[in-house]
């Protein structure tokens, strides 16, 4: 076997996207794969078909083995692989894993982690993948901030999950922007501006008072009516208020936080980049997909131990 080879296959397998790599022994990717056939759409077409068809696409050996994290593992997936529960050393979580006796592949799906507070009950799914790869290895104490659709907030401790948090920001951003009043002000300039003063204004005044939130809420639409705002503005108000509550909700992880690991891409990544910034949060950046790519290697890395090239002839 050579470098040029693949090793396996790593799937990151969301409730709307999917994406697929083909990796050599050595981690590398080889090639790609993305589309929509998230869970929703692969519990109607079928799992196992779904993924068949995009190896196929990219001419994947038949024996190849493949491993997969996200809501493939959900009750609603492909099937359930119970959630470990916090506090979960990362390194724990391909021992977490399950195997697929669907087809003829080895395929494994890895956990999610599970927080058993009756006061801070919280899940993931996906997130301990990128989380495995940006920090397996690890010592000391980490605070890492994941964007999406529900952001999450992670304490990490000597490499384990310690105590996490989850934000309906994404989401909450969604429904109010088309389903509330704000959508009137919105609805010229639907899309915020990380660079834009009222985003960064916004993300400040939020985190320095977020018992204001529904007030703010509203002051995006009453600004616009009175002449007191942009209109342009609007959608980088809306942003900047629902990311800076979400950094106040944060400090319940570690107090306010001086800096922290964002693991993003695009333009969530330049969205927290810039609401960190403004409220005086050094952050490293990482890139989400790397970091998903990384931690999937290293758990195939656990199933299937890499042998000794064969030598040259």
């Amino acid at each position: 076997m050579t470098g040029d080879h693949p090793y396996c296959a790593a799937v990151d397998w969301g409730t709307t996207s999917f994406r697929l790599w083909l990796l050599d022994r050595g981690g590398a990717v080889l090639a790609e794969r993305r589309g929509d056939e998230g869970m929703t759409t692969a519990r109607e077409r079928g799992f196992a078909a779904v993924l068949e068809s995009r190896l196929a696409g990219l001419k994947a050996p038949a024996g190849l083995p493949v491993v997969v994290c996200g809501m493939a593992g959900s009750k609603q997936g492909w099937r359930e692989a119970p959630y470990l529960d916090a506090p979960a050393r990362l390194g724990d979580v391909p021992a977490g894993a399950i195997r697929v006796r669907d087809g003829t592949r080895d395929v494994r799906i890895l956990p999610g982690i599970a927080q058993r507070d009756p006061a801070r009950p919280d899940v993931m799914r996906g997130e301990e993948t990128q989380l495995l790869g940006a920090f397996g290895g690890s010592t000391g104490a980490r605070l890492a901030c994941l964007p999406g659709t529900h952001s999450k907030w992670v304490r990490i401790e000597n490499g384990a999950v310690a105590a996490f948090a989850t934000f309906m920001t994404g989401e909450l951003f969604a429904v109010l922007a088309r389903h509330s009043v704000l959508a009137h002000s919105l609805g010229a300039a639907p899309d915020a501006d990380p660079e834009a003063p009222a985003f960064r204004d916004a993300a400040r005044s939020s985190r320095a008072a977020p018992e204001g939130l529904t007030a703010a809420l509203f002051a995006v639409r009453a600004g616009g009516l009175l002449g007191l705002h942009d209109p342009a503005d609007a959608a980088s108000r809306l942003s900047g208020t629902l990311i800076g509550a979400e950094l106040a909700g944060a400090s319940s992880l570690c107090g306010q936080p001086s800096a922290a690991t964002l693991i993003a891409s695009g333009r969530l990544k330049a969205l927290y980049e810039g609401a960190l910034a403004a409220c005086g949060v050094e952050a490293e950046t990482l890139d989400a997909d790397d970091a998903a790519r990384r931690g999937l290697f290293a758990a195939a890395r656990r199933f299937w131990p890499l042998e000794p090239e064969d030598p040259a002839p």
